[in-house]
């Protein structure tokens, strides 16, 4: 019902497996995307063979940008996606919700040093990405940019949001670059608990009063739209908004299409929102027999849009907040930075000695 364990036998993974895969991969050797025209016949073998980019192989200078700009995005999603949460430890309605809210929230920090450590890797280093983030010329997911009002927020958060991501991610295990893919391995595994604790949180509230019962549902109706924006714009079809998706598909970064995560997403969570008793906000959810899926209404990409050029309802204090905190923890990182090269000299010593 969750993460992998919803995962169809039949329906693939890997980017191999799929026919957009493929026509990707042949408009790459026909030169259709060979946009820097630089040679990296190693690169494109291995790309050929769906096998692991390592930061020690050659790589065109726009698959490695492409990664540091997807990975930073990443990274900064998982710290700025404390603050919604962090906002609600010490208000969660029991002592054993703090705790394993707290362990969350944890999580999420643990998962931005994993991303940030594999983006390193390629060459930039942790502090120019958090000043890009901080100067606004790097981005974060648009979801975070959204109030956490009451604590069924907390359960909207993981059931939606992390589940969501998991969507997203699990795909990111499959990764052509080897650092990325296997962060993601582990971080998909704690996002699975993430999705069964924002689960559980719903279905306590809607298995007590009406007034529980109505701020779950309220908060699922201000997260629900959000949450299918964090698969991004349209690229597939008639409505297709160009992007990066072709590309990266090609390069083997990227294994499903924006849209198709979005459908897969919607399938995934219309039953457990019946098992939930909750009702999605979308009039026009119906299942059609003949496509097999779950038809939806439209989404509202101006509000999207707005909210990635910084106009969201709390897009400034998210930012105002990360900045503040690193700003008040730089004596933690000189004091961790002098231990470290204390330890270092003294160990030279003992060699030498």
């Amino acid at each position: 019902m969750y993460g992998n364990d919803f995962a169809v036998p039949e329906e693939p993974l890997n980017a191999a497996e799929t026919p957009e895969y493929s026509a990707a991969l042949q408009d790459q050797a026909d030169g259709v995307l060979d946009r820097d025209g630089e040679g990296t016949p190693h690169f494109d073998e291995l790309i050929a063979a769906d096998k692991r980019i390592e930061p020690r192989d050659e790589m065109p200078q726009e698959y490695r940008d492409t990664l540091i700009r997807q990975i930073a995005q990443h990274a900064h999603s998982e710290i700025i996606g404390m603050q919604p949460e962090g906002n609600w430890i010490t208000r969660a309605p029991s002592l054993r919700r703090k705790a394993i809210l707290m362990a969350k929230v944890q999580d999420e920090a643990g998962h931005g040093l994993y991303l940030y450590s594999a983006a390193e890797t390629l060459g930039m280093s942790r502090d120019e990405m958090l000043d890009r983030l901080h100067t606004g010329r790097q981005k974060y997911s648009s979801i975070f940019n959204y109030p956490t009002l009451t604590w069924a927020d907390a359960g909207a958060i993981g059931w939606l949001v992390d589940g969501a991501a998991i969507m997203n991610q699990v795909p990111l295990c499959r990764c052509s670059y080897g650092p990325y893919g296997r962060a993601m391995v582990r971080v998909c595994k704690e996002e699975s608990f993430h999705q069964r604790q924002g689960f559980e949180i719903l279905w306590a509230l809607m298995q007590g009063t009406e007034a529980q019962r109505e701020m779950a549902q309220d908060a699922v109706n201000r997260t629900w739209w959000p949450a299918l924006m964090m698969f991004g714009p349209p690229d597939t079809g008639e409505n297709a908004s160009g992007g990066h998706t072709e590309q990266s598909m090609a390069w083997g970064i990227k294994r499903f299409s924006n849209d198709d995560l979005r459908q897969k997403f919607i399938d995934m969570t219309v039953p457990q929102a019946q098992k939930l008793g909750l009702t999605l906000p979308d009039p026009d959810l119906r299942w059609n027999a003949e496509r097999g899926h779950w038809d939806f209404g439209p989404v509202d990409w101006d509000e999207f849009w707005q909210v990635v050029k910084g106009n969201g309802p709390v897009n400034a204090q998210r930012i105002a907040h990360r900045v503040r905190a690193h700003e008040e923890g730089a004596w933690v990182r000189e004091a961790a930075t002098a231990h470290a090269a204390k330890q270092a000299r003294d160990e030279k010593k003992e060699v030498a000695a």
